[in-house]
């Protein structure tokens, strides 16, 4: 049925764009969009908490509009961006052609979204700049805010996406959203037109004939260089798992969940936490004022494991058997809805973030909860039948490094109580400052692929959580009875199988296009520098394997870092 239909799932969408004939339809069609669940283009949009009163939800706008990975994609100008967005705009004729335009007007459109999305690009924050809460917190009224961007007629366009009953909006980056209210004044109409039509081609391409979905992949292999297709059964468990994720996680917990799981889990984050309690109350950095304060909130930690008490139940989505495109955008306009209902509401903190299939892990900063589904807890992070040593090296490092998170550079500036509040002494902010800055000269040292380096600033919440759970981890496992044990294991010390359980987590084949992608787009450091960059400040990792000067990993001891 897919191959049988072609374009046709989009065709009615794209000629009714291409009809529009003023910017009031285009300002129309941009907020309907969403509440259609076909697309949202030209900026951000989501209903979340208030970071300085996270009892409270808010409408928030940020940045958005392009197709590429990453703003430095279209800004940068080194023989690899230059190539990709010359692959791009092949790319955007194709699939242009593939809905019946002709030729020289499918490359013509693709001209014209390659340069506004390079304008929208222009005004975007970086990423190391997005990794600052303090900067994204910018909370307007509606009608102020409004008076900087008319054409977008905020409150309308609210009312439009379903919005309403609401004051006040928070904007991460305010000019980004002026940059865009003057674009709508100045670019064609013709030219906006086709960007909304472009929104409309890719994000349903993937769900089309396989000529659309064929190009699409030839795409995505200019960004990632992957070889083959993920199978067709794979990508369709993971679209169930991105739109109905709790009706699929009730059969994957009740399948695969161990309630023995849940039970151990609970003992090593319990565990976990005494360690960090420890190596707090001994830092010889921080004042007593200060690790207080951390003790507080390190003891207000929420622990989530394995799945919600609360499942959605997705009321009102109608799935049929020969509509996948249909379906998508049914799920999509549910969960649109979801989140802007919630305004008005009192928070709900027994929300996941996570399905239970996710093989994840993560700290939500303004709900101060640390949050393991089902999914982590299997090999290679934990094993029912393994030794503590791989266990504490596995899972118990990534409960570490999640408890970190509530501590790194952007998790100390939240309170116990999850509000955006400083809570440090200003000379215990520049201890730490001063560390966190060694982090980065360190990381920003490694070299990912060709000349590329890591952005050690870009990768610092993770390098630091990485750091702080393996020395988290060390010290809970040395608290057990295999930890103060010397007994051997395939001919391994209990030591050597703690840091074997750490490697073998990230043990990973990456393609020198994935690299380069990963470098300007993910915070986490590639697996062997999230390996290897760790291990090197801990001590006891040189006891373990008898490491000496001249080693390749030896580090002298006044360069190994120590923060948590």
């Amino acid at each position: 049925a897919i191959e049988k239909a072609g374009y046709t799932p989009i065709k009615a969408e794209l000629e009714r764009l291409g009809r529009i004939s003023s910017l009031d339809e285009i300002i129309n069609e941009i907020a309907t969009l969403r509440t259609r669940g076909i697309a949202s283009p030209l900026f951000g949009f989501f209903v979340g908490q208030d970071s300085k009163k996270v009892t409270q939800y808010i409408p928030q706008f940020g940045q958005g509009g392009t197709t590429l990975p990453d703003r430095d994609y279209y800004l940068k100008n080194d023989a690899r961006s230059t190539n990709i967005r010359k692959e791009y705009l092949s790319y955007v004729t194709d699939m242009f052609a593939l809905t019946g335009v002709d030729t020289a007007t499918a490359a013509k459109n693709a001209l014209a979204i390659l340069a506004l999305e390079t304008q929208l690009a222009t005004a975007q924050l970086s990423r190391v700049e997005m990794r600052d809460p303090k900067k994204l917190y910018n909370k307007f009224l509606v009608e102020d805010f409004s008076k900087t961007t008319p054409h977008l007629n905020l409150r309308t366009l609210m009312g439009k996406m379903n919005v309403n009953g609401q004051d006040s909006i928070i904007v991460s980056n305010p000019s980004f959203l002026r940059t865009t209210d003057s674009l709508l004044a100045t670019t064609a109409l013709g030219t906006l037109k086709t960007y909304l039509q472009w929104y409309v081609i890719k994000n349903s391409a993937p769900y089309l004939s396989s000529s659309f979905l064929n190009r699409n992949f030839k795409f995505s292999k200019v960004l990632t260089g992957q070889k083959e297709m993920t199978p067709r059964w794979q990508r369709m468990s993971e679209l169930t798992d991105g739109t109905l994720g709790e009706l699929l996680g009730q059969l994957y917990v009740e399948k695969y969940f161990k309630p023995e799981a849940k039970q151990r889990m609970k003992e090593l984050v319990s565990n976990l936490q005494k360690a960090f309690e420890e190596r707090i109350k001994n830092l010889d950095w921080m004042s007593d004022e200060t690790k207080g304060r951390a003790l507080i909130k390190l003891s207000t930690f929420v622990n989530k494991v394995g799945y919600t008490d609360k499942w959605k139940t997705y009321d009102g989505v109608i799935i049929k058997r020969n509509d996948l495109l249909g379906n998508l955008r049914n799920t999509s306009v549910w969960g649109y809805n979801e989140r802007v209902q919630k305004l008005g509401k009192p928070v709900d903190k027994t929300e996941w973030g996570m399905t239970p299939p996710t093989i994840n892990a993560y700290y939500n900063s303004r709900n101060n909860e640390i949050v393991f589904p089902a999914g982590i807890l299997q090999s290679p992070f934990y094993n029912f039948s393994a030794d503590d040593a791989v266990n504490y090296g596995g899972i118990g490092a990534v409960i570490g490094h999640e408890m970190t998170h509530g501590f790194d550079d952007q998790g100390r500036q939240f309170d116990a109580d999850g509000n955006l509040r400083d809570w440090w002494t200003e000379k215990d902010a520049e201890q730490f400052k001063m560390k966190a800055d060694k982090v980065v000269e360190e990381y920003s040292a490694f070299t990912v692929v060709d000349t590329l380096h890591l952005n050690g600033r870009l990768t610092l919440g993770e390098n630091l959580a990485d750091i702080g759970g393996v020395n988290m981890a060390y010290t809970a496992f040395k608290k057990t009875p295999q930890g103060q044990s010397d007994k051997k294991i395939d001919g391994f010390t209990p030591d050597q199988r703690f840091f074997l359980g750490w490697a073998q987590v990230w043990r990973e084949n990456s393609l020198p296009e994935t690299a380069a992608q990963m470098v300007l787009t993910d915070p986490h450091s590639p697996g062997e520098y999230r390996t290897n960059g760790t291990v090197i400040h801990m001590d006891a990792f040189y006891k373990a394997f008898n490491i000496k000067e001249g080693d390749k990993m030896y580090l002298p001891p006044n360069k190994r870092i120590h923060i948590w």
